[in-house]
């Protein structure tokens, strides 16, 4: 089951200028190449993404999934179980607060 980016999204979320601390959290996430592949997958499609994205890896599983986790530690994609799969998506306000706080350096 797909839903549409909007509806992963929280409503009362607001983007907010990040704290040092934050930034270098967001920073060191995207500084893994499959990382920063995940995030363009996720970025790239109007729906959240169910189901299994190793497929798109040469990667076993538990390793996307500790890649999918340092993400979401870090606050740049969300994800929602629904039943025994997790739908991802990016969090478009994180990583705008992410690009706007790395402009500023």
């Amino acid at each position: 089951m797909s839903r549409e980016v909007a509806d992963c999204v929280d409503p009362a979320a607001v983007a907010v200028p990040l704290d040092d601390e934050r930034l270098a959290m967001m920073a060191k996430a995207v500084g893994h190449p499959v990382r920063v592949k995940i995030l363009r997958l996720l970025a790239e499609r109007t729906t959240c993404v169910s189901g299994d994205l190793a497929a798109e890896f040469p990667l076993a599983q538990s390793t996307v999934s500790e890649h999918l986790r340092v993400l979401r530690d870090a606050g740049l994609i969300q994800g929602e179980i629904e039943g025994a799969r997790v739908s991802y998506c990016v969090n478009a306000l994180a990583l705008a607060a992410l690009s706007e706080a790395l402009g500023a350096l």
